[in-house]
């Protein structure tokens, strides 16, 4: 292949559309400084659809026979590494201050189901991290249950993570015991790989969603929603926006988890700060 694949970042021009086109379809707001990322992460798309230009994959992108593509583009400029309890203090907080305080509160009010949702589950590291969490705390208890949704905008990462198959490294901070409860070692053409037991990837649900579409596949309220580093690509309205909705999805002093590098300071909400990235809804 020869062209600006190999050699040229892309120009002003095709990098301006670029942007609003991926604004259009998800809300995400690239900035000036995303141009080399979009540049690199895009001269993969170009090399595996056989294209020999940014120019002529903005064409594509316009063409009848471009509308997959809309997917893989947004998956290129999203997808970011990501691993089992990453940032963990989230997942202390679940341990230690929600989940006692349902089983002492909600629990014995009635409230016998505890719903949680990863709203942007990726690959599924996340919400299958939740699942072990949950299962691990509330299998003492044998009238709660928990149900645990995950969605995402890609439908690339969604069958990766109904899949339930994971890296061995991105697996490096589950707890050994843990490891020989909820997973599968991998052999043969599968070494270094391993899968999810069906006692925890049979609880997950997995749905396609864009945390912007006017309503969401669920007929339930959620004690804790995991939205964690989304906010980052969208600007100020949108977030806005986003908040919005997911607050009224929450469960009457429900919690929003952000990223660690998030915060809701400087834009309209109605949630009680407790910590930093963590909010909780007021009614």
């Amino acid at each position: 292949m020869v062209g600006a694949t190999q050699h040229d970042g892309i120009s002003d021009k095709d990098y301006e559309f670029i942007r609003k086109f991926v604004y259009e379809q998800s809300r995400i707001n690239l900035g000036p400084d995303k141009k080399e990322l979009v540049s690199a992460r895009l001269a993969k798309r170009l090399r595996a659809i056989g294209l020999n230009s940014y120019t002529d994959y903005c064409k594509y992108l316009q063409s009848p026979s471009g509308e997959e593509e809309v997917t893989n583009l947004v998956d290129s400029i999203s997808t970011n590494h990501t691993y089992f309890f990453r940032e963990i203090k989230h997942f202390e907080f679940l341990n230690d201050v929600v989940l006692p305080h349902w089983l002492q509160n909600n629990f014995r009010k009635g409230d016998t189901n505890f719903n949680i949702w990863s709203a942007a589950s990726s690959s599924g590291e996340e919400p299958y991290s939740l699942g072990i969490l949950l299962q691990e705390v509330l299998q003492h208890h044998p009238s709660a249950s928990w149900t645990l949704d995950g969605t995402d905008i890609s439908t690339r990462m969604l069958d990766l993570a109904r899949r339930g198959i994971f890296e061995q490294d991105r697996l490096r901070d589950v707890k050994p015991e843990w490891m020989r409860r909820y997973f599968q070692k991998g052999v043969g053409q599968w070494e270094g790989h391993f899968r999810a037991k069906e006692v925890i990837r049979n609880r997950l649900t997995f749905h396609h969603v864009n945390l912007l579409q006017e309503r969401y596949p669920f007929s339930k309220h959620f004690h804790v929603i995991f939205c964690r580093n989304v906010m980052i690509y969208f600007d100020r309205a949108t977030q806005e926006q986003l908040v919005a909705k997911l607050t009224e999805q929450l469960h009457p002093k429900g919690y929003l988890i952000v990223g660690h590098s998030e915060s809701l300071m400087g834009i309209k909400h109605s949630l009680d700060s407790v910590r930093p990235s963590i909010y909780r809804r007021r009614d």
